[in-house]
């Protein structure tokens, strides 16, 4: 099997060592915990990145710094874990329902040493919660007007920014669910695949995008899974057929962006201030490493150069240093 870094390789995915130690510390805790509970079918790291990491990745280019993220409904941690990973800037807390599979996202995310919070709860259970404090504090406030001891007994409402969602429902069920909490968050990103056009002309069919707006950020290719199994097994078969490779059947994924018709603008124009900065950066960190290799070869150079005078000088020496004493001593008794 391919080891973790060889795999990022193969799909020219660049990361910091830093990053891909704790990629690999948690494929090797996620794949211990799914011998007891179904988090994931991605069990090779070739699977692992054309799959889990590269869908991540196209999520976390469209988050800004900083930004507090709801991932909805985590099942093995993706791609919150790994947004995490990627985005140590960001606030990520994790949902999912089922009991067993929060305690197992808990003990991984305990043992990478992450600042995550868990919610075993729904997405929607989640935010229904802050609604209910909302209200509570909207109670508060009349009352502080009467009592002012009531005045600093207002907990903080619990709002996100973003709600991540990967292979979780159909968009129609999506949009029914999270209908009543948009005060809540400022817009879903989506990871769909080939069918989301469907999908679209579903919820326009039952009048769920009246008052939303829609933007693909990214479309991109990933290879389909059974392409992937088969590309493992013909690297630990030496006898495979060399042109294996040129014919890679591939799905078309797409990173989709929904937010209230009001607020698309506003994030539209965020998302291009983002994008800008995040080239310029892109392109500082390509100088920089190049003059820092520039450096490094002049360095290297000039070691090679004084290395080399170095011995000449040593060679000279000891040649100089034979000669005198190939030389015959003048024997001043012959003389005489």
């Amino acid at each position: 099997m391919e080891s973790l870094i060889e795999s990022i390789k193969r799909y020219d995915i660049s990361l910091p060592k830093r990053q891909v130690e704790q990629l690999d510390a948690y494929c090797s805790l996620l794949w211990d915990w799914n011998s007891q509970l179904n988090l994931t079918r991605h069990t090779t790291y070739n699977l692992f990145v054309a799959r889990d990491l590269v869908d991540s990745i196209a999520i976390s280019e469209f988050l800004r710094p900083e930004e507090r993220v709801l991932d909805v409904g985590s099942g093995g941690g993706m791609p919150g874990i790994i947004l995490k990973i990627l985005r140590p800037d960001l606030h990520i807390e994790l949902c999912d329902s089922t009991g067993k599979k929060t305690l197992a996202l808990s003990e991984i995310i305990n043992e990478l040493n992450l600042d995550i919070y868990v919610h075993h709860a729904k997405a929607e259970s989640v935010l229904a919660a802050s609604i209910a404090q909302k209200n509570k504090n909207k109670l508060l406030t009349k009352q502080s007007q009467i009592n002012d001891q009531f005045q600093d007994a207002k907990p903080e409402i619990t709002r996100f920014t973003t709600l991540t969602i990967r292979a979780v429902a159909k968009l129609v069920q999506l949009l029914r669910m999270f209908s009543p909490y948009w005060t809540l968050f400022d817009r879903l990103l989506l990871i769909k695949g080939p069918k989301w056009i469907a999908e679209r002309g579903e919820a326009r069919h039952y009048n769920l995008m009246n008052k939303l707006a829609l933007r693909v950020l990214k479309n991109y290719s990933i290879p389909a899974e059974k392409k992937i199994i088969d590309n493992n097994n013909s690297d630990s078969n030496s006898d495979s057929d060399s042109n294996s490779d040129s014919n890679t059947e591939t799905i078309n994924s797409v990173v989709l962006q929904i937010c209230k018709k009001d607020d698309f603008e506003k994030l539209d124009k965020i998302i291009d201030e983002h994008k800008t900065i995040t080239r310029q950066n892109e392109k500082i960190e390509k100088h920089e490493y190049k003059r820092n290799k520039s450096r490094r070869s002049f360095h290297h150079k000039n070691n090679i150069k004084m290395n080399t005078n170095k011995f000449n000088r040593k060679k000279t020496k000891s040649s100089s240093q034979l000669k005198s004493k190939s030389k015959p001593k003048n024997n001043r008794t012959e003389k005489k």
